[in-house]
């Protein structure tokens, strides 16, 4: 399936959105944002090739159900603009989902956004629906931590917050990728599709920004699910250590909206599309964004 590229305007800042629509007439199931994580851009991600691997491109496999999927690069990251001085953090991110969001209104006519995001691009997520909840239809939290308790990835990372603070970018190389796939439960993943990840991611990046993991680490919690308004759902990988299940469950009794959903993901470690049970990360997504509204809430 073809896509199409476009550049939106941070300020004097550029940042990359990538785009792919139903290939037959107009979207009529929604548009949806996905937002990335730390040490990746987003088509790596989300519009993936792996032969011999069917609908490896979530992008894809969502467009051809009806929906207009787009994603971008956070300001940093990919194909975005990286020349700023700074580390790229949640908050920032969160300004780029707002750019994104007005442009893709721009170029659709939509007025809110089915919004998925991953890890650190699930905290961007979540910032975003507490800043601007008019925008956001739907949201999906998939590897999100709130307060940082019981997560053993970054009892592990914060052992190397000095050395995250005291630059603005960290290299990543393949092996690198390959121990985000290996920390937590082996065996998760293939190695055909680890090995495209990192070569998709490491044609764009050798560096990413530090500014997630030092949130990540030091600055939690950065959101108030009591001020989160729109329908979610919070997705976790059975054997994700990023994501504790007691702190999400904290959070998920603070939501306010009743319509909310808490899902362990049978399998699955931390980068749900990248894993062998990546269908049932779709299914997932798939019924929770075209789950239709209400008709009567006493």
């Amino acid at each position: 399936m073809s896509g199409t590229e476009y550049w939106a305007n941070k300020g004097d800042i550029r940042l990359f959105l990538w785009r792919k629509a139903p290939a037959n007439g107009p979207a009529t199931k929604g548009t949806i944002l996905f937002v990335h994580g730390s040490s990746m851009a987003s088509q790596p991600t989300f519009d993936l090739a792996v032969p011999g691997r069917p609908d490896s491109s979530v992008m894809d496999w969502f467009a051809a159900r009806g929906f207009d999927t787009w994603c971008l690069d956070n300001e940093g990251y990919g194909r975005s603009d990286k020349q700023r001085p700074i580390n790229f953090d949640i908050a920032n991110g969160a300004d780029d989902l707002a750019v994104a969001a007005d442009f893709i209104f721009e170029q659709t006519k939509e007025k809110k956004l089915l919004v998925y995001g991953i890890s650190s691009g699930a905290l961007k997520a979540a910032l975003f629906a507490e800043r601007h909840p008019q925008r956001v239809a739907r949201l999906a939290l998939d590897a999100f931590v709130w307060t940082g308790a019981g997560s053993p990835t970054l009892a592990e990372r914060k052992k190397r917050l000095p050395e995250f603070i005291a630059k603005n970018r960290r290299p990543i190389d393949r092996a690198f990728v390959q121990s985000i796939f290996a920390r937590d439960h082996p065996g998760t993943a293939d190695a055909a599709t680890v090995s495209a990840f990192a070569d998709a991611i490491l044609a764009l990046d050798d560096s990413v920004p530090t500014g997630t993991y030092v949130d990540m680490c030091s600055k939690l919690p950065l959101v108030d699910p009591a001020r989160i308004e729109a329908p979610t759902i919070l997705m976790r990988g059975q054997h994700d250590g990023i994501a504790g299940v007691d702190d999400l469950l904290e959070f998920f009794k603070r939501l306010p909206n009743p319509d909310k959903q808490f899902c362990v993901m049978p399998g699955i470690s931390h980068a749900s599309f990248q894993q062998k049970n990546y269908l049932t990360v779709y299914h997932i997504l798939h019924g929770f964004f075209s789950q239709p509204e209400p008709v009567y809430q006493g």
